[in-house]
């Protein structure tokens, strides 16, 4: 890692994981393969941004430490990019063991327990859903009738002119990885 780290990716240390790191990896790391519109690609650290936001949407109260196991959902993905699920199982190999093993060793490294309770796990795959919707519709050329195919229909997003919340642009790596950083020290 650029901190100098050396992580072992079969026995992830706490002690081996920056947050420094975390944020550089995952804003170089983009979404739908780079596949979207715009003179950036939309990053994992700025889709994990929005997983944030979407998940304070959701649910209004919910306690910091949760929504920095939303910002971290992805965090695995700095050292092992970002795949789609249905690569992921064709590889043949227990690929979410590796990701697994290094997100709880994230959660440690950052004071989270290493599983989070069932209704944040929930509550966050709702909002990964939801943003996967809302990037495939407006950056990676999906139809809304496709990407509620592919991903559900998100309800809640819309505001009074029926028009989402959230409006997405990429944002430069050196922005989203600032972006990133700063909505962590707020969470931490």
């Amino acid at each position: 890692m650029l901190s100098g780290r050396r992580l072992d990716l079969l026995n992830p240390s706490p002690l081996d994981i920056e947050i420094e790191d975390i944020a550089h990896g995952l804003a170089r790391v983009a979404r739908w393969n780079g596949q979207t519109l715009g003179n950036h690609a939309f990053s994992v650290a700025q889709h994990s941004l929005l997983v944030d936001d979407l998940c304070t949407h959701f649910d209004r109260d919910l306690e910091r430490q949760w929504r920095l196991a939303a910002l971290l959902h992805d965090a695995a993905e700095y050292v092992v990019g970002d795949m789609i699920s249905p690569f992921k199982a064709a590889l043949g190999i227990d690929y979410r063991f590796f990701e697994d093993d290094l997100l709880s060793a994230i959660h440690i490294r950052f004071g989270l327990p290493s599983a989070i309770p069932e209704r944040v796990r929930k509550l966050i795959k709702r909002a990964d859903k939801a943003s996967a919707f809302l990037e495939a519709t407006q950056l990676a050329g999906f139809s809304v009738s496709e990407a509620s195919k592919f991903f559900g229909r998100p309800r809640g997003l819309s505001g009074p002119s029926n028009t989402s919340f959230f409006q997405l642009q990429a944002l430069t790596a050196h922005k989203a990885q600032a972006e990133f950083l700063k909505r962590f020290k707020k969470l931490k």
